[in-house]
């Protein structure tokens, strides 16, 4: 079998008795420089000594493993007849005698494209190991030390450490049970660790803990009479406890993972670990489930397919139930607040009609503006939505965010009360940022309006704006690239925020004020604004003291615009010659555009889908401009059908209108003579905007 697999066009090798290099093909020679001459049969440490010192610990460890694998960087001759790096990962697997004792090693190596690749698929492979090792393997033990040395390997952890979770005379105890990247004697000396205070909370919460710095923790060092790890023990900075639980939700003990060195895990990590303490919790369920079936001495494969099954099942159902539990929330709200806008405007026009059946017409306005109000208010509230789904139009320009923040702060002043004294801080020069000015004008109103209500008895609010260069650290943090930024501080002297909801804020419908003073998405559309522009939003927060609110957005190079002119409220008048096409498949919709753009003098032709108004542009000449909504039927959308108009006339304007559209169309940017208007919208909006583009 050895020389089969020593044929093989891949690098491989044969050890025997530990340390004499038996056998290894053309390839493997090649890949290290080496002869067979004064090699084969000699102890590998006098053949081979660079090379067997790497792989010697890793061959004393397979006595407790099933294999080992690693990375080596070779250079090697290129097609282009220049050496070239190449990464190649080696496998060493041991080789057993008729007795079941290790007799030797085989080891062979694949070449791998890249770096990057390499990760992934390690992970993948990894993970589908272990997951096939639960099912196959009846050896509970071996199956947690390849969790703990995944573990290990996917984090990039210095050591790592499974403990089952076990109650005895002496109380809640942690008994260690599987150890990676550390001897055994690393813990010998210690007695059986206690539930410390991160670990309750870990097993309390079913949540993993990553700390950047374990001993920078406010959690850390309160378990008297010791305070901290004890001395001797293992140097750890860099810190990620993975609870494993049964499926009743029962703790069963923890993965810890360790690094000297600080910020060496990530999401990305944390996300496999979650995989892995999956598949623990999967390992041991099944090796009860086995110690079952041997005493009922039932077969093991029945018993375990059911078992596999029912926990698939049961992971589905909590999935399912998870998700429909967060959909009824954000519904719930969502119905809440929209019925009382809804009975805002059906109970004002309903009014409105009887008094006009009556042929009152005195105080009519009072019905028309309240039914206006709640319009605009549920548009609020839907921009407000998508800005937390990240789905808000928005129309980023470079804006100069000081001259924003003065221009806005007398609206601020009156919003918050004379109770509040305002401050407000600018330097001489501000770099400009690349956002929608009235909603980043809406987002410091939003984080005004919360100051307000965390000072009912007055205080003082302040607007800062810096300049700040983030490190790789804080980007990291933040989720960030590297490069200049400008921080806006909005500080408060209000309650602030107890650190058990300070991670809540940003949730949809989460508030803490009382019913009817709040729907709870104010913060959650500044937290979507900010990250759809690119930035982050960070707060800190101390009950008591007040709160501060950092948000974050990336430096512009470009020179900030100027300001745009208020546009008059009255209906502009159109040229003479200027003909539209309005194509929509709502008649509530598309008869007040309709009988508007013909009030404002323009020519308007209609039509209710793509292929009526393909047949108009056909038609009828002159057509300088389409007005289509993105959601038409009949399997041509607004966006196709621009498409297929100005394929005819490229000279064709078009103006798309939509309820729900992201900032760019089909994840392209809108092309020249193109223009998106999101509803609901003012008629003169969408008239001052038909002019500017049939003009520009």
């Amino acid at each position: 079998m050895w020389h089969v697999c020593l044929s093989s066009p891949l690098p491989s090798c044969l050890y025997w008795g530990e340390a004499r290099l038996m056998l290894f093909n053309g390839a493997w020679g090649e890949l290290h420089g080496m002869q067979p001459e004064g090699a084969l049969g000699h102890p590998a440490d006098e053949a081979w000594p660079e090379g067997w010192a790497e792989r010697a610990p890793r061959l004393r460890r397979l006595h407790e493993q099933q294999r080992a694998g690693f990375e080596r960087l070779h250079i090697k001759l290129g097609a282009s007849g220049r050496q070239e790096e190449m990464l190649w990962h080696h496998d060493i697997i041991p080789v057993l005698d008729e007795r079941g004792r290790v007799a030797g090693f085989f080891e062979q190596a694949h070449e791998l494209s890249s770096q990057a690749l390499q990760e992934h698929r390690r992970a993948l492979e990894s993970l589908n190991y272990i997951a096939t090792a639960t099912i196959a393997e009846k050896d509970p033990e071996k199956i947690l030390q390849m969790v703990t040395d995944a573990g290990v390997e996917l984090s990039r952890a210095a050591f790592g450490a499974f403990f089952y979770h076990v109650v005895n005379e002496a109380g809640e105890r942690m008994m260690l049970y599987t150890l990676s990247g550390a001897p055994r004697a690393a813990f010998a000396h210690f007695p059986m660790p206690r539930r410390t205070i991160l670990l309750s909370e870990t097993f309390e919460s079913a949540a993993i803990i990553r700390l950047d710095d374990i001993t920078a923790d406010p959690r850390y060092g309160l378990n008297l009479p010791l305070s901290g790890m004890p001395k001797g023990h293992l140097p750890v900075s860099s810190y990620m406890a993975v609870p494993v639980a049964s499926r009743e939700g029962r703790p069963i003990g923890t993965l810890l993972l360790g690094h000297p060195a600080r910020a060496r895990f990530t999401a990305r990590h944390e996300e496999l670990m979650r995989g892995l303490a999956a598949q623990a919790a999967i390992a041991i369920e099944n090796a009860r489930l086995i110690q079952r079936v041997r005493e009922a001495n039932e077969t093991l494969e029945q018993r375990v397919a059911a078992s596999t099954k029912e926990l698939t099942e049961a992971h589905e159902a909590l999935r399912q139930a998870q998700k429909m539990e967060a959909v009824g929330q954000l519904t719930g709200g969502i119905a809440h607040d929209f019925n009382n806008l809804l009975q805002g405007i059906s109970g004002s026009l309903e009014l409105l009609g009887r008094r006009l059946e009556q042929g009152q017409t005195q105080g009519l306005e009072r019905f028309l503006r309240g039914a206006q109000d709640s319009a605009q208010r549920a548009a609020s509230l839907t921009q407000r939505l998508l800005a937390f789904s990240r789905r808000q139009t928005l129309d980023p320009r470079p804006v100069d965010a000081g001259r924003l923040v003065k221009g806005v702060s007398d609206l601020i002043q009156r919003a918050v009360g004379p109770a509040i004294t305002l401050d407000v801080m600018v330097p001489e020069e501000c770099c400009a940022v690349l956002v929608d000015a009235v909603q980043l004008e809406n987002a410091l109103l939003n984080l005004s309006i919360n100051a307000r209500d965390a000072m009912p008895n007055g205080g003082r609010l302040s607007f800062e704006i810096t300049h700040q260069r983030l490190d790789a650290e804080k980007a990291r943090e933040f989720d960030l690239p590297l490069g200049k930024y400008l921080s806006i501080c909005v500080t408060d002297t209000g309650f602030g925020i107890p650190k058990d909801i300070l991670g809540r804020i940003f949730d949809p419908f989460f508030t803490t004020k009382p019913v009817g003073q709040g729907t709870g998405l104010g913060l959650s559309m500044v937290h979507g604004f900010v990250r759809q522009s690119g930035g982050h939003v960070d707060v800190q927060s101390m009950p008591g003291l007040g709160t501060r609110v950092f948000v974050y957005l990336p430096c512009h190079t470009g020179e900030a615009a100027p300001e745009m002119e208020p546009v008059a409220g009255r209906l502009p008048r159109a040229r003479r010659g200027e003909r539209v096409l309005v194509v929509d498949d709502e008649v509530m919709v598309r008869a007040p555009i309709v009988e508007m753009l013909r009030e404002a003098g323009f020519e308007v032709l209609e039509a209710e889908h793509a292929s009526a108004a393909q047949s108009v542009l056909r038609e009828q000449k002159g057509v300088r401009l389409l007005v289509a909504d993105l959601g038409l039927p009949g399997g041509v959308d607004g966006q196709e059908l621009a498409v297929l108009a100005r394929a005819a006339d490229p000279t064709l304007k078009v103006l798309f209108i939509t309820g729900y559209a992201e900032q760019a169309l089909s994840g392209q940017e809108l092309e020249p003579g193109m223009a998106v208007i999101a509803k609901p919208f003012a008629m003169t909006d969408l008239a001052q905007t038909i002019c500017e583009m049939l003009r520009g």
